[in-house]
């Protein structure tokens, strides 16, 4: 029999839990109904709320249910990957616990799935967020379109329906990576789906701004050279117009004409090239950072327990 595995990464979201399984039952239902069978898998990202608790409901209930538990909060993409090394079924996917993404288009991604897309995304059509985090989500995918991926869907997606084909280039990827971009970095065509992204019902986002921060810095430096390719063109540019200031000083000397005020001059020139130094050291060693974490083989995350 078919069978389907969604992995939920859990982090603060006892409230909308149980709605959660609830739908997830109603679908499994569904899916039943046509000769496919559903595997859950929830990963608790170090909650500190009675999520857990809620989580050894769900497990009373539906005891087919794997709960993974992790030994602290390790973030969404990490918790997303650690559920992907207990997926058994032939297609995969993941989705957050906080229901602003409906639960119900599993039903139709699956239909895609079955009809020969190995590779099946839902894409935003508007999202009930607040202001600052739409502007954010906007600079943050129009930089990832021109450094990155032109073709990435503009408003991006956080849902995908993936063969179990794509499964170990996904689980088995480097620290830090975006999946949903890996995903699509792959190569494979998408069928694309569209939905409206709900407003928060449950609970507060712990989405900071410092994670997404983060994260949009992994995306670009994680799949991009142009930053790096950007500071060598900058510092070419800028020696070409120092070698040539230093030309017309010279000439200026040889003719006389340097006058003896050239304080200002002289600050401004120092402060902005060491400027223009420290930024591109510090792009630099964004880079290196990125090799240390992937060399050091620390674990990407730790698991507690599995139930």
């Amino acid at each position: 029999m078919t069978m389907v595995s969604v992995v939920v990464p859990v982090y603060h979201n006892e409230g909308s839990l149980l709605p959660l399984y609830e739908k997830f039952t109603e679908i499994e239902a569904q899916l039943n109904a046509r000769d496919i069978t559903l595997q859950l898998i929830f990963v608790d990202d170090g909650s500190q709320d009675a999520s857990f608790e809620r989580l050894m409901e769900i497990k009373k209930k539906r005891p087919e249910t794997t709960i993974v538990k992790l030994a602290r909060n390790f973030g969404a993409v990490t918790a997303s990957k650690t559920g992907l090394k207990f997926v058994e079924g032939d297609c995969f996917m993941w989705i957050a616990a906080d229901l602003q993404d409906p639960p119900a288009v599993i039903l139709e991604m699956v239909s895609h799935w079955k009809a020969g897309n190995k590779y099946v995304i839902v894409v935003r059509n508007q999202r009930e967020d607040p202001p600052l985090s739409k502007l954010f989500s906007s600079i943050y995918y129009r930089l990832l379109r021109t450094f990155v991926m032109p073709n990435y869907p503009e408003g991006g997606f956080d849902l995908a329906m993936m063969d179990a084909q794509l499964l170990p280039y996904i689980r088995d990827s480097s620290k830090r990576i975006n999946t949903p971009l890996l995903s699509y970095w792959l190569g494979f065509t998408p069928y694309i789906m569209t939905y409206d992204r709900q407003k928060r019902i449950h609970g507060k986002s712990q989405w900071s701004f410092i994670k997404r921060l983060n994260f949009m810095l992994d995306s670009l430096l994680g799949f991009s050279v142009l930053p790096l390719r950007f500071i060598s063109f900058v510092g070419l540019i800028v020696s070409i117009l120092s070698f040539l200031y230093g030309i017309s000083v010279s000439v200026a000397a040889i003719l006389g004409n340097v006058p003896v005020q050239g304080f200002a001059t002289l600050v401004s020139l120092i402060t902005f090239l060491l400027g223009l130094i420290i930024i591109m050291l510090g792009i630099i060693g964004e880079y290196i950072w990125r090799i240390f974490i992937q060399v050091n083989q620390r674990p990407e995350a730790v698991i507690d327990e599995v139930y």
